[in-house]
């Protein structure tokens, strides 16, 4: 093994000495401006979850002094009155006491970043991972790795979220090989999968849920109007490589040199002034895992493109949505954990199978942190959700915005930023879209602009505070990536390490809505942006 330094074509500046104490640290360096207001009072919080804790506390006074004094909103669409929920009630107490262990174990994302994170500790612990992962630095320019992983980190949301669970830590990896500091590959793969979240080259479930809600407020207008999945495809292709380009540029010229001064953690990655050579032990080991991993996906192709395949939606035939889609974090749990068997098993790194379970272990260990607050996470969501606090909000603003009379591009550029501060409260797209499409869709149908375009726009706002949102039910988990660096990193650190990356990508994504709309340019499948007269 050569001598550890560092690559002068793709090296950050210099790395101060790393001390016995990983959680010593050189001084910081400190952002300027706004990011440096972010940082400071972002890092006098408390821990998340006694963040969490004083947020649900409010949440549940609040509901009590709505519903004195009457607070509500009309849902558009059905007409209903949805009233604000006491929850300082018996029924409250009640219904928490009751729903709360369920509240935690029925937690969609916990049990997909338990499953997911496993299958990836196997490849990684064996030594799979770490070894493909070097040789794609040293092999790829990083000018062409940098845009790579904004892509793959938006198009690995095709099925899910996994492209938020996976995306990061990967990234942390490839970094690490180039000589750059893990945290930038952290945040990098972070802002990438969920700023870009409905950006994609492919159909996603996103396109199904969004378009089915459209359809359904447009047909009120007029029975013949379809929003299909493909409505705004070519849109979201373009999107994914701006974001991809505009990623990457933040990460060169701000992620990667703010973080070079950070310390690196005694476990950290060491770069090397040439790509190290794999042994002929490793070299067989990568061909097998590679060969399983192979028979693997023929197996699942077997399994999901023939017509009537089991994993095809067995009641119209197609993908989207299908239990192909909706299993695919099971899918890339094996995916994993098999090349990454195969590969120990031949390296030695493997001897018996419950090595397998002990790696999955360590994976667990590391999500400790992560597991208690989704309790608390847990609750907030569905109280929030129970106190009917989170549509009254909705539709109140959206009701501001259309009583304000604007229209035209000004109009455009007000309804992104209310779905992106809403967005910012409420995580979930489908719901957000379902409050909005009936106020919007009517109203600027009225101004000829098709439902299509209107989803459009929704989407950029939907999307890109992600990043930034320490609501946003990933964001602890890319605290503790972070900690296991840098222990006493707070989160005005990480916030401001974000937030270049909302600002700029919400611009770049607003302009290129605008060069979408003075160019008249298709935006999906047999879709525009004015309505057909």
């Amino acid at each position: 093994m050569p001598p550890a330094i560092r690559h002068d074509t793709c090296a950050s500046p210099e790395v101060p000495n790393r001390s016995d104490d990983m959680t010593t640290r050189t001084e910081t360096p400190q952002a300027g401006g706004l990011l440096r207001w972010i940082e400071l009072v972002g890092n006098k919080l408390p821990h998340p979850f006694w963040m969490f804790v004083w947020i649900t506390v409010a949440i549940v006074i609040f509901s009590a002094v709505a519903a004195m004094v009457g607070l509500s909103a009309v849902e558009p669409g059905s007409g209903k009155v949805v009233e604000a929920e006491n929850l300082i009630s018996g029924e409250g107490l009640r219904r928490l006491l009751e729903e709360m262990v369920t509240n935690f174990a029925h937690f969609a994302p916990f049990g997909m970043v338990l499953v997911m994170l496993m299958g990836v500790s196997v490849a990684e612990q064996s030594g799979l991972l770490t070894i493909v992962l070097r040789t794609v630095a040293f092999a790829v320019p990083r000018k062409v790795v940098l845009p790579v992983i904004f892509i793959i980190g938006a198009c690995g949301n095709i099925g899910s979220d996994a492209g938020v669970v996976i995306v990061p830590p990967i990234a942390a990896l490839i970094f690490s090989k180039m000589g750059l500091h893990p945290i930038a590959g952290l945040i990098a793969g972070y802002a990438g999968a969920t700023a870009g979240f409905t950006a994609n080259f492919f159909i996603a479930g996103t396109d199904v849920l969004l378009a089915g809600i459209s359809t359904e407020v447009a047909s009120q207008i007029d029975p013949t109007i379809e929003i299909s999945a493909t409505a705004n495809w070519y849109f979201m292709i373009a999107s994914t490589l701006l974001l991809g380009v505009g990623g990457a540029f933040v990460v060169s010229r701000f992620t990667i040199p703010r973080c070079a001064g950070f310390a690196m953690a005694d476990d950290g990655e060491q770069a090397y002034e040439e790509a190290p050579r794999m042994t002929a032990l490793e070299r067989r080991g990568v061909r097998w895992a590679g060969i399983s991993a192979l028979v693997f996906m023929l197996v699942v192709a077997a399994l999901t493109v023939p017509a009537g395949a089991p994993l095809r939606n067995q009641t119209t035939g197609g993908l989207v949505p299908s239990p192909f889609l909706r299993g695919l974090v099971p899918l890339l749990f094996f995916l994993f954990a098999i090349p990454g068997y195969v590969y120990g098993k031949i390296t030695g790194s493997i001897e018996k199978a419950d090595d397998v379970l002990k790696f999955m272990e360590k994976g667990m260990k590391d999500l400790a942190g992560y597991i208690v607050l989704m309790l608390v996470i847990a609750q907030f969501i569905n109280l929030f959700s129970w106190s009917r606090l989170d549509t009254i909000l909705a539709i109140n603003g959206a009701e501001f915005l259309q009583a304000s009379g604007l229209t035209g591009p000004l109009m455009f550029i007000l309804f992104m930023i209310l779905v992106a501060v809403i967005n910012i409260f409420i995580g979930s797209g489908s719901a957000k879209w379902a409050i909005f499409a009936p106020i919007f869709i009517p109203m600027l149908a009225q101004l000829n602009y098709s439902p299509a375009f209107i989803q459009l726009m929704y989407r950029v706002g939907d999307s890109i505070t992600n990043c930034i949102s320490p609501l946003y039910v990933y964001f602890p988990l890319l605290m503790g990536w972070v900690r296991r660096h840098d222990r006493s990193m707070g989160i005005g650190t990480i916030l401001s390490l974000l937030v270049p990356y909302a600002i700029l990508l919400f611009f770049l994504w607003v302009l290129l809505v605008f060069v979408w709309f003075w160019l008249e340019l298709p935006i999906g499948v047999g879709e525009g942006i004015h309505l057909e007269s």
